[in-house]
């Protein structure tokens, strides 16, 4: 291996790295501006004399249009396109009936989840489509979802490491090896590698990943950094305790077959217990702020609002069980789908002088009446600490009441310019779901994955072929498209690239090696292996893990040659370690969680740098016991 000679190029590039270090572990700036002074300044020191291969400016900007950023744009259209229709809610839902509302069982579901798709698809596409999942979970539990990205994040990336197709490293390597085979003599050559040839060492990566978070999470994850919403962000329960002085909830009430209550109806019940019914499931059929003039049918099911004790002395009386949790509605009823909210009767309202009754407040808006604020008095329809119950639906409306209402948020977003209200709740979701775009939008997708799986087109390309589905075909609008790109992501990605790019084209990348592998020299076959692992680590932070990949196996597999060692071990190595990206958030994977967790450079070090360790531990024991 002929020398290499630090010029003052490379010295440049260097300082570039260590300004970028530095700028993204001091978050003097954000890092995404921290990523545009970099990059600007590369190609500023491109025009001096001496340094005009820093940079081609010509193509400094090229980074905005490359594959891996053009994938992620599409795929966070693709991710909002599943969210709009309601799937990524019902699979919210049913990993919450799965793994229960504790952090503890969450993570190992969510994350293995992920970590077995990214091991067939790019692993930023798997984050990606799990994001709005996980934010539903989060708003649904109380988990700050500061503690849910990162291990799905990192087990995104460690899922890379399952099959031989589940990261760019990976499906480079065979490519490699067969141009390093050109230059091995006969009995050394290196066969390539099947497709699931990785797999034990990825199994054991992701294990160790979902139970370092499980048994350390407590301490190496940040806890919540986002602004607390106001009304939606809330529960219920705490909302109405602190405003009306109702220490209420809701509850699941299973009315079980042939129980006395057939036939009743919901007023019936509701003014005889001070309970307030807000859903009903009849046999699959659910319906959420019911007309109370409904009767009841067995096997049903209940929503029933109200305090614990009162609820449960009614189902003492009438044979019922009081679910230990919301199973059937608990979608409904998420802070996500639905809340309390505040509206008040203007002057010019048609329902002054009426009562909710005559208006069928329920039937005509969706709004389920809990309470009324008139003045200094407070008239509820459930037994409160501080006040009697009362009849509601008998209530006259006056000029300047608030009504405190249990809504589904899309009920109240239709409301926002009827002239009968005044909406004094605006922090709510007010997306607007569109579950009858479901086929359209799984149908694109599949295009999507089966064009990444089965065909050779561009990555990008075949995921755009999915965002630009999901828009013909009408489950988002352009404007909703453009609003799903997290830009943050993209200028921090797209201007790491050149960067990147001038690690290696200038040599800086090779004479960093040159020197590892000096330092190297003598050691053990066990010690060449490892630091060629953290050379990978190092290198992957800093550059393209594929550049990182291309530099390296070549070198990787020279040294092992020179030290007896198998050059396919060595090769596999290199492949593998340059997955190991969590100190930093220069990863696609941790460049996309950064901003909607609300985390800081401070978070992936503390918790990145013992994922680091462990992988470099892990993965090295496991190539060694399983090659």
């Amino acid at each position: 291996m002929d020398p290499i000679t630090l010029t003052f190029e490379m010295g440049v590039v260097l300082g570039l790295l260590g300004l970028t270090v530095g700028l993204f572990v001091s978050e003097i700036i954000r890092i995404d501006l921290a990523a545009i002074l970099v990059m600007v300044l590369l190609g500023a020191l491109s025009y001096l004399p001496g340094l005009g291969n820093l940079a081609d400016v010509n193509r400094l900007f090229e980074g905005f249009a490359s594959n891996a950023v053009i994938s992620i744009i599409a795929v966070m259209i693709i991710g909002l396109g599943l969210d709009k229709t309601g799937l990524m809610s019902k699979v919210a839902g049913l990993i919450l009936k799965k793994g229960g509302t504790t952090e503890a069982r969450i993570i190992p579901i969510v994350s293995g989840t992920v970590a077995v798709i990214s091991s067939f698809m790019q692993n930023v596409g798997a984050a990606a489509l799990f994001l709005p999942v996980v934010s539903r979970i989060s708003a649904r539990t109380g988990l700050p979802l500061s503690r849910l990205l990162m291990p799905m994040g990192f087990c995104a990336i460690l899922g890379g490491t399952m099959t031989m197709v589940g990261s760019s490293p990976l499906i480079l390597l065979n490519d490699l090896i067969v141009s390093a085979n050109e230059g091995l003599p006969e009995g050394q050559k290196i066969e390539e590698f099947g497709l699931f040839s990785v797999t034990p060492i990825g199994v054991c990566l992701i294990l160790t990943g979902i139970l370092y978070f499980v048994v350390m999470g407590r301490w190496v994850l940040p806890g919540s950094s986002e602004k607390e919403d106001a009304t939606s962000g809330q529960s219920m329960q705490a909302y109405m305790r602190q405003t009306y002085g109702l220490n209420a909830d809701i509850f699941e009430v299973i009315v079980p077959e042939g129980n006395i209550l057939v036939g009743q109806t919901l007023n019936d019940i509701m003014d005889a217990h001070h309970i307030y019914i807000v859903g009903t499931d009849y046999r699959g059929k659910k319906v959420v702020a019911p007309m109370v003039d409904t009767r009841i049918e067995t096997p049903c099911r209940l929503a029933v609002l109200g305090l614990r004790r009162v609820v449960q002395e009614v189902a003492d009386t009438y044979d019922l069980q009081v679910a230990p949790g919301l199973d059937r509605f608990a979608e409904d009823f998420a802070a996500t789908s639905a809340g309390v909210a505040e509206i008040v009767i203007p002057p010019t309202s048609s329902l002054v002088g009426k009562t909710p009754q005559d208006v069928r407040i329920r039937q005509t808006y969706g709004f389920s009446l809990l309470a009324i604020h008139r003045g200094e008095e407070v008239l509820s329809l459930v037994e409160t600490d501080e006040h009697e119950a009362c009849r509601l639906g008998q209530q006259v409306l006056h000029t300047g009441d608030t009504l405190a209402v249990h809504t589904p948020w899309e009920a109240l977003a239709r409301r926002k310019s009827d002239r009968d209200f005044v909406i004094v709740t605006t922090d709510f979701p007010q997306e607007e779901l569109r579950p009858h775009k479901v086929g359209w939008a799984l149908g694109f997708f599949a295009i999507a994955l089966f064009l990444v799986l089965f065909t050779d087109m561009r990555l990008s390309l075949c995921l755009l072929v999915g965002a630009v589905g999901m828009i013909i075909s009408k489950v988002l609008t352009v404007d909703e498209a453009y609003a799903a790109v997290s830009w943050q992501t993209v200028f921090l990605l797209a201007s790491l690239i050149p960067l990147g790019q001038a690690v290696q084209n200038t040599g800086t990348a090779g004479w960093i090696a040159q020197q590892i592998l000096v330092l190297l020299d003598g050691w053990p076959i066990w010690a060449l292996q490892a630091g060629l692992a953290v050379l990978a680590t190092v290198f992957t932070l800093v550059m393209s893990n594929v550049g990182a990949t291309v530099l390296l196996v070549p070198l990787a597999v020279s040294i092992a040659v020179a030290a007896g060692a198998s050059p396919a071990m060595f090769a596999l190595t290199v492949a593998i370690a340059t997955s190991n990206s969590f100190l930093i958030p220069t990863h696609q994977v941790n460049a996309l969680i950064m901003g909607p967790a609300g985390y800081r450079v401070a978070d992936f070090v503390k918790a990145g740098g013992v994922m680091t360790v462990l992988f470099l531990i892990v993965s090295l024991g496991a190539l060694n016991l399983f090659y």
